[in-house]
């Protein structure tokens, strides 16, 4: 929990401060349906999945506190063009506001902007921040994806690693697809070299045995990078299972319980935390205050919600959170 340059606090007392329709007090629950503001949710991450139902927690506790409307939706699986129906029909519905993350921009860009014509304002959050102003969102609520996957091979490189692998379990979305490139990015400017190496996250026996195999086949090999728990969990088995296990130093981005588990038990290094709840939660709140007021924190720029670090010395506490659903 070091190293966030926006600390937890210091957002919300922001986000407080800013909001004049009482974010931060009791929800007005004497308010009438019909004229409560509503927003809508269109993620590429399901609610039920460890990553996203603090996102979807985020989300639905800023409902509560400011007394609106707020529908989260998303695919059955990780699918832009499932996704890019999604917002069309959020945006025929005529919400106060669209929340969305952005995947692949160029499969998302003409819905988005749809959404901007029919003069519903945007909210991009956790992945897209290279593209949202482009698309015309009116801010951004994540982490830079790069500038993250930098951070995360600078500590490998500092660590002495010098033969890294990038797994990457959904190749071809923007966000993991920049963190690959900054973690080889940092990899290679301490003289080491990084591989990516592509499996499926909806087949995680699939992607213990290509871990296991790419092991087996380079004794070199002596880290390994996921992009998040659908690769953290069969990649830390197959680690687990290794004849060079002592040698290998393994991390992931993003949190679940058993990530944070593995850490703290001293099973990876790190998890790269970029705090989704707030990533569920502030885009309702600007979104709200944007229809109140027409202004915007930042005035359509990036929205920082991480990186930050969670180690084994600050494990447990992240843990307590997690089991209240916060982080």
């Amino acid at each position: 929990m070091t190293d966030f340059r926006s600390s937890l606090s210091a957002l919300l007392v922001a986000a407080c401060a800013l909001v004049s329709l009482g974010a931060c007090a009791p929800a007005p629950d004497a308010e009438p349906a019909a004229t409560r503001l509503r927003f809508v949710v269109v993620s590429h991450g399901q609610a039920g999945d460890a990553f996203w139902s603090v996102v979807a927690n985020g989300a639905e506790r800023a409902a509560h506190d400011l007394g609106v409307d707020v529908s989260y939706q998303s695919p059955g699986r990780f699918d832009v063009v499932a996704m890019s129906q999604l917002i069309d029909a959020a945006v025929a519905s005529q919400p106060d506001g669209l929340v969305v993350s952005i995947p692949d921009a160029v499969a998302l860009a003409p819905s988005i902007r749809r959404a901007i014509a029919a003069g519903v304002p945007v909210i991009s959050m956790n992945s897209g921040d290279e593209m949202s102003a482009s698309l015309g969102a009116v801010a951004h609520v994540g982490q830079p994806e790069r500038e993250a996957g930098e951070a995360g091979g600078a500590r490998f490189a500092s660590a002495g690693v010098r033969h890294a692998l990038c797994v990457n379990h959904e190749v071809g979305n923007s966000a993991l697809d920049l963190r690959c490139r900054g973690f080889q990015d940092a990899i290679e400017a301490g003289g080491g070299r990084a591989e990516v190496l592509a499996v499926t996250a909806a087949d995680p026996t699939d992607t213990q045995q290509r871990v296991a195999n790419a092991l087996a086949a380079d004794p070199t090999v002596d880290a390994v990078f996921t992009l998040g728990p659908p690769a953290a969990l069969p990649t830390l088995r197959a680690v687990q299972a290794s004849a060079r296990r002592a040698a290998i130093t393994m991390a992931t981005f993003d949190l679940s319980p058993e990530v944070l588990n593995a850490v703290a038990a001293g099973e990876m290094a790190f998890a790269i935390d970029q705090q989704q709840y707030l990533q569920g939660y502030l885009p309702i709140v600007f979104l709200a205050q944007y229809r109140a007021t027409g202004t915007i924190p930042g005035g359509g720029a990036i929205i920082r919600t991480g990186p930050g670090f969670v180690t084994r010395d600050h494990a447990a506490r992240v843990i307590e959170l997690s089991e209240q659903g916060l982080r």
